[in-house]
């Protein structure tokens, strides 16, 4: 008898902020997939890689200013290295959580491409800010290699920081090794961060200079595998709302009709909530008996049980 397929999208609650909060915070994620995983699951993981993506962006770049001899990394190259550091913490800490249950199960991390279109209008509209502050002259600079830059003020400092585009994903290369790990009984790790974005150029795939939304891959992802429950990990146990008079209002069960009526009257943040929200219908709507969870990293179980989360089916 064939499991249950569940994508478990990972959010940055998941991971915190630095290199120690990480280790300890994938061991709190281990432990919601392990009891996925005692439940007969079979479990795919891909995850958000911010603010991880932007250190070792920012690292990189402050040493090519160092050393002259050493160039400043792509962000392709960025995605990829944020992959296997977030893979590297999250296997381990899902294969000691395993095997201090009795299970013995294999964990693997896939690098993972994921196609974009060069004509995405997202690259004449980039979103996504990366990187340090820079001074109104670096900022220049970077213009005129053709980057794109922005002001910003915020609580970790004011100044010019850059922007890159976050295009729609089409296809993931890897989606046929992701395939026959999970079909050898593996828990597989894929997709990170969005994904690499890249541009198919003949038999070349170019990095491309953007990040890729990680919810839109999740489905993407989800979709590719014909899963069954496409769950999303948050800081929140349920999505709400503003209701007309103002009031707030936590969203339990939705059908899918229902939770396009509150995307088309604009109800969601459009920076956090709406791609979740957008993903799951994507999801959802590409096929049948399937559903969408949206709930928090504590309370995953009891999500998958629907005794708690936003259920979008």
């Amino acid at each position: 008898m064939e499991k249950d397929k569940v994508v478990v999208a990972l959010g940055r609650s998941a991971f915190g902020n630095t290199l120690p909060e990480q280790k300890k915070k994938v061991s709190l994620a281990a432990k919601a997939i392990a009891d996925l995983v005692a439940e007969n699951y079979e479990v795919i993981i891909t995850h958000s890689n911010g603010p991880q993506v932007g250190m070792i962006q920012t690292a990189l770049t402050e040493f090519s200013r160092i050393d002259p001899e050493f160039t400043a990394a792509p962000m392709s190259v960025c995605s990829a290295m944020s992959q296997g550091y977030i893979g590297y913490d999250l296997q381990n800490a899902i294969r000691t959580e395993l095997l201090n249950r009795g299970i013995f199960k294999p964990v693997s991390t896939i690098i993972t491409q994921v196609k974009v279109d060069p004509f995405d209008p997202a690259f004449d509209a980039p979103t996504k800010v990366i990187g340090r502050f820079m001074t109104k002259n670096e900022a220049e600079i970077e213009e005129h290699k053709g980057n794109y830059v922005v002001y910003e003020e915020s609580n970790a400092g004011k100044g010019y920081r850059r922007i890159i585009a976050s295009p729609y994903p089409i296809d993931i290369y890897e989606i046929d090794a992701v395939k026959a790990l999970v079909d050898a009984g593996q828990i597989v790790i894929a997709a990170g961060g969005g994904g690499i974005p890249v541009l198919e150029q003949g038999t070349v795939l170019k990095g491309a200079s953007a990040i890729i939304e990680k919810d839109y891959t999740a489905a993407k992802l989800a979709d590719m595998l014909n899963a069954s429950t496409l769950l999303f990990l948050t800081s929140a146990q349920k999505l709400s709302i503003e209701d007309e008079s103002g009031a707030k209002k936590e969203l339990g069960l939705l059908s899918s009709s229902d939770a396009a009526e509150l995307v088309d009257k604009g109800y969601f943040n459009k920076t956090t909530t709406l791609p979740k929200v957008q993903s799951a219908l994507n999801f959802v709507q590409a096929g049948e008996g399937r559903r969408a969870v949206i709930t928090s990293l504590e309370n995953a179980k009891d999500g998958m049980h629907e005794r708690t989360g936003t259920i979008i089916c």
